[in-house]
């Protein structure tokens, strides 16, 4: 749809069905892209600087404020860096709450995501409300399942929002064998739930769209990988979280209030759900990973269109490994443990929903934060979601404007960016000359 050197300027007000904001402008002469800029303009928050001067104990409070999606992420990574510097190892159980905790938090953040976000865009309809007058059961479904996550953190973390509960060295006061054994039944229904969720969305219509990003995820030998574990990617990185500034760099850019992560030498990378599933594949719960194979997925999956159908397996993979820990949870000895503080340097990682999220902290004698600085996903993927729209935009210029726009803005949802990360546009502009 070439018009001459008529100029041609799409404006959208608010993108819904994510969260932050931001921009794109595109410009386009004849079929090639000259300019594109997908910009992250939202304020700074500031977190790493309101930790500084704070006890070592206030940082997983402090940072489950980033994000009301992935407050355990936060807490996690905070309390796996702090845990380092003072050479603290909570024991199995403690450690098997923490995983339970983690995963509830993935079942209600992917349930969002993928039924009431995401799904919109593959059965043409505006918002999740508009596709709850045909699929009904299917939104009632994902609100229940969402709940049942909910539960879970609101069990083990003390309230579903911003849990208070998780600490360095364990909780404030660890839920009992009984206590969890509550939510079992809903749990078994949350498994059926799931796995209908990956036959609903494996019948999806997906564009023939693949990626060659760099992938990045944590890889632990004994689990699909979640709450810690080496950094890995698919061209050959193996590190610890301690040599993270070895490989990768954040910089500054001049359209963007947040920084962009690069593989030092190579470039842009991609974390969250396509990378672990790639990565990590073969470690996925068995009901889960029959799941993947009745969805269609490849063992390496490059659409990121069909990351809807990875989210839903991982929610698979989530419930089932719940249900398995329940069966050999052993309430632990004490609630936490705790030791003096020290002086050192932590680093701490885990897998929230939407990708590696990274926390280093360091500590003076009395245990005052005086440095710190938090990587988070999106971040660490507004690189990858620029390449992708570049990459994409040629492929549908023949297309009306407003296909167009839905098109790019769907592309960017597939990775759900979070609004702590400011990885989300409202505005596209394309100029076309």
């Amino acid at each position: 749809m070439h018009t001459g050197d008529r100029r041609r300027t799409f404006h959208t007000e608010e993108l819904t069905r994510v969260e932050g904001s931001g921009s794109l402008d595109v410009v386009v002469v004849g079929d090639e892209i000259v300019d594109l800029d997908f910009r992250m303009f939202e304020a700074p928050r500031f977190y790493e600087a309101i930790l500084r001067g704070r006890s070592y104990l206030e940082a997983p409070d402090i940072t489950a404020r980033i994000c009301g999606i992935c407050p355990v992420a936060h807490q996690t990574s905070a309390a796996n860096a702090m845990e380092r510097i003072l050479a603290i190892d909570p024991g199995p159980s403690l450690r098997d709450l923490r995983h339970i905790l983690y995963l509830a938090e993935w079942i209600e953040s992917h349930a969002l995501h993928v039924s009431l976000l995401h799904a919109p865009d593959f059965l043409g309809y505006p918002s999740a409300i508009a596709m709850a007058a045909d699929f009904g059961d299917e939104v009632s479904r994902a609100l229940r399942l969402k709940q049942a996550g909910n539960s879970l953190m609101a069990l083990i973390g003390g309230r579903e929002i911003h849990p208070v509960n998780p600490r360095v060295g364990g909780f404030w006061k660890a839920p009992t064998r009984r206590e969890l054994h509550r939510m079992a039944a809903e749990l078994e229904w949350a498994l059926d739930a799931a796995l209908d969720t990956v036959r609903l969305v494996a019948g999806f219509s997906f564009p023939d769209f693949e990626v060659g990003h760099e992938f990045v995820a944590l890889h632990s030998p004994d689990e699909y990988a979640v709450l810690d574990g080496r950094i890995r990617s698919s061209a050959g990185v193996d590190i610890d979280a301690r040599e993270w500034d070895e490989v990768f760099v954040e910089e500054q850019v001049a359209r963007s209030n947040a920084l962009h992560a690069r593989v030092r030498g190579r470039g842009a990378y991609l974390t969250g759900p396509l990378a672990r599933y790639t990565l990590n594949g073969e470690q996925l719960h068995p009901v889960a990973r029959s799941a993947a194979r009745s969805a269609g997925l490849d063992t390496t999956e490059r659409n990121p269109f069909k990351s809807i159908v990875v989210r839903s397996v991982e929610v698979v993979h989530a419930v089932a490994t719940i249900l398995d820990i329940l069966d050999r949870f052993v309430d632990p000895p004490v609630s936490y443990l705790e030791v003096p503080p020290r002086a050192g340097e932590g680093h701490g990682v885990s897998e929230a929903p939407r990708g590696l999220l990274y926390h280093r902290y360091v500590l003076d004698d009395e245990g005052t934060i005086t440095d710190a600085r938090i990587v988070a996903p999106t971040s660490q993927n507004q690189l990858p979601i620029e390449q992708d729209l570049r990459n994409l935009l040629p492929t549908i210029l023949d297309q009306p404007d407003h296909l167009i726009r839905s098109r790019l803005e769907q592309a960017v949802r597939n990775h759900d960016p979070c609004i702590s990360c400011a990885a989300h546009f409202l505005d596209l502009r394309i100029d076309r000359r």
